[in-house]
């Protein structure tokens, strides 16, 4: 098959999608011919016209972006407009037997809408958890699902959910049954054989090796619940009188770390806080070795960074707000109701009980292993792919 992923921001560390994007046409190159477009949105590498590399087996083409000076604003920097992709669409979509689209509510999606439609050639849908109108743009969010959305969904051979609960907000869009495949992300289990030392990280980052680290690993965003998890953490160090616990802030500003700084030293927690910022894969993974607990307060879709702490043994916690994986609540670790208190008592449990630790470390080994391999997630996107030529 000849496929094409399109998806309008390829660089890291831009959040999960790209790197389920990279999982699986790095997995789909081994059998088919694989096509990623994209745009030049936050890589200054590349200047105006196309630039095309060649990335484990797949062709990466960077498109850049239209109206340069607007797409720093707000709204259309997040439309990622792109004339010269538009152009490479309408003269090549007729080679590919599928595209893949990984967004649905910018540029791209629309001119991939728009071509397949008219020339006939298949599409699947993947949102990566991006239904839910949240934020300070639900409106706008509303009438672009009105005008374009919806239209997408529908025209859509398949789309693709990442767990039971997106599945059920797809059929609240409108979508059939029979037009939904839940596919969930996975990981290359080989990156995971050979694990850095334990206490790498703590060495490496100046941190008492007595200290349990309870780890966030992730954009700094206001949506992320930064806020939320300072706060449980204060809670935990203040009141519950858990001394010998230490966060660890890793991962790179988008807009919140001063915020989240400042916080930290209103609550009294600001020394007991590390804050790495963007770290290297291999420091990501000394990271999650070390950690005693992963916390991801809330999230919308499926967080690669939980199937990379399960690969480790990593215990996870999280709450019931936003998306929900039904696999990890008593399992793989805690899914707490979202109070501060509550998810303080989570983490406390899983710092404190080395018992219920390896439990849980050796169900997220098992869980990942069974069920989340890049081999088993691809070989179910081929049959779809195959299923909508």
């Amino acid at each position: 098959m000849r496929i094409l992923q399109v998806i309008p921001v390829f660089s890291a560390p831009f959040g999960g999608p790209v790197t389920v994007v990279r999982s699986i046409s790095k997995e789909l190159a081994k059998r088919h011919e694989v096509t990623v477009y994209t745009t030049t949105a936050l890589d200054s590498k590349h200047d105006c016209e196309p630039k095309e590399k060649e990335v484990d087996g797949y062709r990466v083409i960077y498109f850049s972006r239209t109206l340069k000076p607007l797409c720093h604003s707000n709204l259309f920097g997040q439309l990622n407009l792109s004339l010269s992709m538009a152009k490479a669409v309408k003269e090549n979509l007729k080679q590919f037997d599928i595209v893949h689209v990984h967004s649905w509510q910018q540029f791209p999606d629309l001119m991939v809408h728009y071509y397949s439609t008219k020339y006939d050639v298949p599409y699947v849908l993947q949102v990566h958890g991006s239904l839910s109108r949240i934020g300070s743009k639900r409106t706008l969010k509303w009438f672009y699902d009105v005008l374009f959305g919806f239209r997408l969904l529908r025209d859509a051979s398949k789309v693709v959910a990442l767990s039971h609960f997106e599945a059920g907000q797809y059929r609240r869009m409108g979508v059939p049954e029979e037009k939904i495949a839940i596919i969930p992300n996975g990981i290359d289990l080989l990156e995971y054989a050979n694990l850095p030392p334990k206490g790498a990280f703590k060495r490496k980052f100046g941190i008492p090796e007595e200290k349990k680290i309870i780890l966030y690993l992730g954009r700094i965003h206001k949506t992320k619940g930064i806020d939320f998890l300072i706060k449980a953490y204060a809670h935990l160090i203040n009141d519950m009188y858990c001394k010998d616990a230490l966060l660890v802030i890793a991962g790179p500003d988008d807009g919140y770390l001063d915020e989240a700084k400042a916080l930290a030293n209103v609550l009294g927690v600001h020394n007991s806080i590390v804050f790495t910022g963007f770290m290297s894969r291999k420091d990501k993974l000394k990271a999650l070795v070390d950690a005693d607990v992963f916390v991801t307060p809330s999230f919308y879709g499926f967080p690669i960074t939980f199937l990379e702490a399960c690969a480790v043994g990593t215990p996870i916690v999280t709450t019931s707000f936003g998306d929900t994986l039904e696999w990890i609540g008593d399992n793989a670790g805690f899914v707490t109701q979202p109070t501060q208190k509550d998810l303080a008592d989570a983490i406390h449990k899983n710092i404190s009980d080395d018992e219920l630790r390896r439990k849980f470390s050796r169900n997220c080994i098992e869980v990942v292993r069974s069920n989340f391999s890049i081999e088993k997630v691809v070989e179910k996107l081929i049959k779809i792919y195959e299923g909508g030529r």
